[in-house]
């Protein structure tokens, strides 16, 4: 297995290993200044996958979609880091330290908004995404080494287009709460 491939893997368990950690110290052992300090160094994981990433395509490596998904993790890390950590906060607040409001499910106009907000995020992490790509294929300077890139660039393009083509659909088609019947 490609190594960037393995390190992208333990980026992602260790972001989790992080907020797990810090939602453990703030929760359970009442430590909210630890866990505020775990749950902050989650960027850190970002900066050693991305110094491992540039250090294997200046030793020469072709660019292989491996090394596009370390580009495409950081952009969702950054653009979606601290959503997801106040997503697991609201939920390990309220499920396991029995604190807080229980997790509302939105409908209508809510949820449309936050779809769009979703999406939003997701232009931000394409955003980020598509210059570290666009970097490497400018500093590597050989089409032949950074073919994989621009194929998942490419790809990555659709699938935002995609995603706002959904997102906006709930504007139009808002979804409904469902009612059971007794």
């Amino acid at each position: 297995m490609n190594a960037i491939i393995i390190l992208i893997i333990l980026c992602e368990v260790g972001f989790w290993i992080f907020i797990a950690a810090g939602l453990l110290s703030r929760y359970v052992l009442k430590l909210p200044k630890l866990g505020m300090i775990l749950l902050s160094t989650t960027p850190l994981i970002d900066l050693v996958l991305l110094i491992a990433t540039a250090y294997d395509l200046a030793r020469g490596t072709t660019a292989t979609t491996a090394h596009a998904i370390a580009a495409i993790y950081i952009g969702v890390s950054l653009a979606y880091g601290r959503s997801m950590i106040r997503w697991a906060d609201q939920r390990f607040a309220y499920f396991i330290a029995k604190q807080g409001e229980r997790p509302k499910k939105l409908y209508g106009k809510a949820h449309a908004q936050k779809e769009m907000k979703s999406w939003l995020q997701h232009l931000l992490a394409y955003i980020i995404g598509a210059v570290l790509l666009l970097a490497v294929v400018y500093w590597i300077n050989d089409p032949s080494r950074t073919e994989a890139l621009t194929n998942v660039l490419r790809i990555w393009s659709i699938a935002l287009g995609i995603d706002f083509l959904i997102s906006v659909s709930y504007t139009f088609f808002p979804k409904k709460e469902k009612h059971t019947s007794s």
